[in-house]
């Protein structure tokens, strides 16, 4: 068997070892953003991975949250240990007061509707109204027609729209 020498790329440092050296390089107050940091990566390094800007996103986004950068103003920057903390959109939290000791909180109640009772009797019936008192609820019901069309008309209403009254024509004389 032939050794044959595999052409291996450069290896590269870790890529939150890359994104800090980025940031001191570009050295700029109010940060840098992604692209520039990737743009400054690519001409330092060279021959990088194929998924790079993946790549570069997911440490970007673990060294946010993780706390080694602050991402303020869609830039990337370290944080200064002098600054104070930047407060997000929105209202402040209001301040909770600490419990005396001796005081314990009961469990939260659940959210949403709590569960019947299994135990518990079962509701009355409600009484049922009288078909006249009121205003008509919901849609009528169907009356059956076992009489003919001809003859009275049944109680109630009719369903759906009453037909347009049409007014009577009257005859318009011309005189000659």
């Amino acid at each position: 068997m032939a050794t044959e020498e595999v052409n291996k790329p450069p290896s590269l440092p870790p890529y939150s070892e890359m994104i800090t050296k980025a940031l001191d390089a570009l050295d700029e107050t109010n940060g840098s953003n992604k692209s520039a940091i990737s743009k400054y990566i690519e001409s330092t390094y060279g021959e990088l991975p194929a998924g790079h800007s993946t790549l570069l996103s997911h440490h970007l986004n673990k060294m946010k949250e993780s706390g080694e950068l602050v991402f303020w103003k869609n830039n990337y920057m370290k944080p200064d240990p002098n600054a104070p903390p930047r407060r997000g959109r929105g209202r402040p939290p209001k301040p909770k007061d600490p419990l005396p000791p001796g005081i314990a909180l009961f469990p939260p109640r659940p959210r949403g509707r709590p569960p019947k009772d299994p135990n518990a009797p079962p509701n009355p019936p409600k009484p049922k109204v009288s078909a006249g008192s009121g205003r008509p609820r919901g849609r009528p019901k169907k009356i059956a027609r076992s009489v003919p069309a001809t003859t009275a008309p049944p109680a109630g209403r009719p369903r759906g729209r009453p037909p347009k009254v049409k007014p009577p024509l009257t005859e318009v004389s011309v005189e000659q």
